[in-house]
């Protein structure tokens, strides 16, 4: 395997990443407030084309993420066209762009067989299988492809429980690994490290459960106030607390055992800030799912929610434009209100500060675990096996040498005895 290359790729990587840091420091001009903003805000594009306005918007650093869907996906030569497309979108950002999808595999799958990607199963089919080996396999054939096209988060896997057989989006399309919460962990955890071993990132998903609900957020209120179990935290402490959440996504779920006041998850304070940043300790990004689901625009306008959700601990707020029935919500309407807020004192600069932080921090492990570093140390350690297999060979043929030398002295003796014996008796 060459290598030579390896160390150019990661320097360039950690030269943007440094470049960011240097870029967006607070000291820098009023107009920083715009591009940490931006940092907060995923957006999704219409076609299987670059889209000459997102592209626009990504080049004046007014979009710090986005997220692609099967739309986005080009019918023929579909792997190189895409990359393309990803690519075109990286190098004009002025900092470095997470590249989002939501590949679970089995019904969530954009990157399908018939576009010549690898075959996916669902979480269900890899939990039932007798070994880890499933989730392995197809962990890994998941983030080499991401990894291949240049996408650097995947926004899974789900760790909901199918505690709720009938559950109408998790159960019904085999999303969840099992409905037991230390399985869940387990399974998730082996998809998670296949996707470090390629430098992808991951988002655990849906906080704080969405596993008990009798309803599909995309449509409206989904409220598991009364099917909800304490249980379905469990996976998320067991990952953060062993370093295996990169983020994490909210879902819209009602919780009244949770949000006295029900509010949706992604729009919780008691949620967010009062369970997963203060009692499970989680400091890393929280993602929410799509703003346009009908759960939240149904029941919130756009200022709302998006106050709710800032101030509520969220550090990046989807708006994929791919809701059927939802208003477009364009990146300069989102950027004015949350710049009009900060102006006006209902979101504090410092929570724009901490989203920043989060958002920087995790960018900057994509440096720490790119596919170049994964391969030269898989380099490494084959060498220091093939080190190890030719000391062990060395050893070996010394110690038969030693043992042929000892045996032709012992026959050389014995023959030697032979003759004096038969000396004696002539």
């Amino acid at each position: 395997m060459r290598t030579t290359n390896l160390p150019i790729f990661k320097t360039i990587f950690c030269c943007s990443i440094l470049m960011l840091g240097r870029t967006l420091s607070p000291a820098q001009t009023p107009d920083s407030l715009d591009i940490k903003i931006g940092q907060m805000i995923l957006i999704g594009f219409p076609g299987p084309a670059v889209d000459e306005k997102v592209l626009d918007e990504v080049r004046r650093g007014m979009v710090g993420s986005i997220i692609l869907f099967e739309k986005n996906i080009p019918a023929k030569n579909s792997f190189v066209e895409l990359k393309k497309i990803i690519w075109t979108y990286q190098k004009a950002s002025p900092y470095p762009l997470f590249i989002g999808i939501d590949q679970e595999g089995g019904r969530v799958n954009r990157l399908k067989d018939k576009y010549g990607f690898p075959r996916s199963i669902t979480a269900w089919a890899m939990g039932k299988s007798p070994s880890l080996d499933s989730v392995r396999f197809y962990g890994e054939a998941t983030a080499s492809t991401l990894a291949g096209l240049g996408i650097n988060i995947n926004f899974a896997p789900v760790v909901d429980l199918a505690s709720n057989p009938d559950n109408p989006i998790i159960a019904k399309y085999g999303r969840a690994f099992s409905a037991n919460e230390d399985s869940v962990a387990v399974m998730a955890k082996e998809f998670i490290k296949m996707h470090h071993r390629y430098g992808v990132l991951t988002s655990l998903k849906h906080f704080p459960g969405h596993g008990s609900s009798k309803d599909d957020t995309h449509l409206g209120i989904a409220d598991v106030t009364n099917t909800w179990e304490e249980r379905e935290l469990k996976p998320y402490q067991i990952l953060i607390d062993s370093g295996y959440a990169d983020a994490v996504m909210t879902s819209h779920i009602v919780n009244k055992k949770l949000d006295k006041a029900g509010n949706p998850g992604t729009l919780s304070a008691d949620i967010l800030t009062g369970v997963l940043r203060q009692r499970l300790n989680f400091d890393g990004v929280i993602f929410t799912d799509d703003m346009q689901m009908h759960a939240i625009t149904k029941h919130y306008g756009l200022e709302d929610a998006i106050k709710l959700a800032v101030n509520g601990g969220v550090d990046i707020m989807t708006f994929s434009n791919n809701i059927s029935g939802s208003d477009e919500r364009t990146v300069n309407k989102v950027h004015s209100i949350i710049r009009t807020m900060v102006e006006k004192g209902d979101i504090k600069r410092e929570r724009i500060e901490e989203s920043y932080r989060r958002v920087i921090k995790l960018k900057k492990q994509l440096s720490q675990g790119d596919r170049a570093a994964y391969y030269q140390q898989q380099v490494e350690k084959a060498n220091v096996a093939l080190e190890t297999e030719k000391n062990l060979a060395k050893q070996n043929a010394e110690a038969m040498y030693q043992k042929g030398k000892q045996e032709g002295k012992q026959e050389a003796e014995q023959a030697g005895s032979s003759k004096k014996k038969k000396r004696k008796k002539s």
